[in-house]
């Protein structure tokens, strides 16, 4: 069973921003894409760049640091210099509470 934990209100999290926040010490970045929120780690996989800093174009993350770009429904690698995916989270949202699952989905 997936353990959730509620770490922020959708109303704290506007349609094409990002947030940082922290699941169980984890540090987590939080996307808006059109009301649908995910997340993702939130250091790049490239060189450790705050990925809450970063731009969001739609569904894709540019790191601030690098330019690395990483699309935050899948967590998958979206383009260089990054060649490692970033861990992808489940997101639950309840009314205005958003939750985020202790431990990051499994790649097949």
């Amino acid at each position: 069973m997936v353990e959730f934990r509620a770490v922020a209100k959708v109303s704290e999290l506007p349609p094409g921003q990002l947030r940082r926040v922290e699941v169980d010490g984890t540090p987590i970045c939080l996307a808006n894409v059109d009301g649908a929120i995910y997340a993702v780690a939130a250091r790049c996989s490239h060189a450790g760049g705050p990925l809450a800093d970063g731009a969001l174009d739609r569904s894709i993350i540019t790191c601030p640091w690098h330019g690395a770009m990483f699309d935050v429904t899948s967590g998958e690698v979206a383009g260089p210099p990054a060649a490692e995916s970033v861990e992808a989270y489940d997101v639950e949202v309840e009314g205005d509470v958003v939750c985020v699952a202790v431990e990051p989905m499994s790649r097949v």
